[in-house]
């Protein structure tokens, strides 16, 4: 896609919700220059890898943590994948090094937007769940005593680290079925939860990032 058939094409994508509005000027801002091929897209703030400021371009890979702080972003692309990592958090890749695709990841503390490739399993961990993915758009925000999973699009297993037993599948289009999911002690280790903490517009920023488009029509949802 050449730079101004993408910036049709976003124009198109906003001109059904004026609340996309802001989240589409920020993509526009990143897409500015070029695709962003590989690493860091966006630093924000005190954002790190490996402990190390983030720039524009910084390699991310398998094996490295991401560490974001207070009101810091970081936007970043590893192979067909790509994250946006928010402020106040931990994120740790892990997968196979030599062809630098990550297979699973860690989210220690604070949340996390992803969209992944189509075919290709991930698995997404946080001191509550155990996440199973494939080709998979998915917002993860650890909270105090529960993990929030929202699956954007795609398919979802979710598992409940504390009682495995319990564990739910989730298929999605459009952000239909967000869930929390607790630690042992609790009465039920999965329930609803309502949509909350990340927009269309970011899934839409990430996708564009790796060469995709978002499986919705975001016109369709003001």
């Amino acid at each position: 896609m050449t730079g101004i058939s993408r910036r049709v094409w976003l124009a198109r994508a906003v001109a059904g919700g004026a609340t996309l509005a802001l989240g589409m000027a920020r993509l526009r801002d990143a897409l500015a220059a070029e695709t962003v091929q590989k690493g860091v897209a966006r630093a924000r703030g005190d954002a790190r890898i490996n402990g190390k400021p983030a720039t524009r371009g910084t390699d991310v890979k398998p094996g490295d943590v991401i560490t974001t702080g207070r009101g810091a972003e970081l936007v970043a692309v590893v192979g067909r994948d790509a994250f946006l990592v928010r402020a106040n958090s931990r994120v740790e890749l892990s997968g196979g090094a030599e062809q630098a695709v990550v297979g699973a990841l860690r989210v220690v503390t604070g949340a996390l937007l992803s969209v992944f490739a189509p075919g290709e399993g991930k698995r997404i961990r946080t001191p509550a769940a155990s996440i199973g993915i494939r080709g998979t758009g998915i917002y993860v925000e650890v909270q105090k005593n529960r993990t929030y999973v929202c699956t954007c699009y795609g398919e979802a297993e979710l598992v409940p680290v504390d009682d495995p037993k319990e564990a739910e599948t989730v298929r999605t289009t459009h952000h239909e079925q967000p869930r929390y999911i607790y630690p042992q002690g609790m009465p039920r280790m999965i329930e609803r939860a309502p949509f909350i903490n990340h927009t269309d517009a970011e899934l839409v920023l990430l996708e564009s990032l790796v060469g995709r488009k978002v499986p919705f029509d975001p016109s369709r949802y003001p």
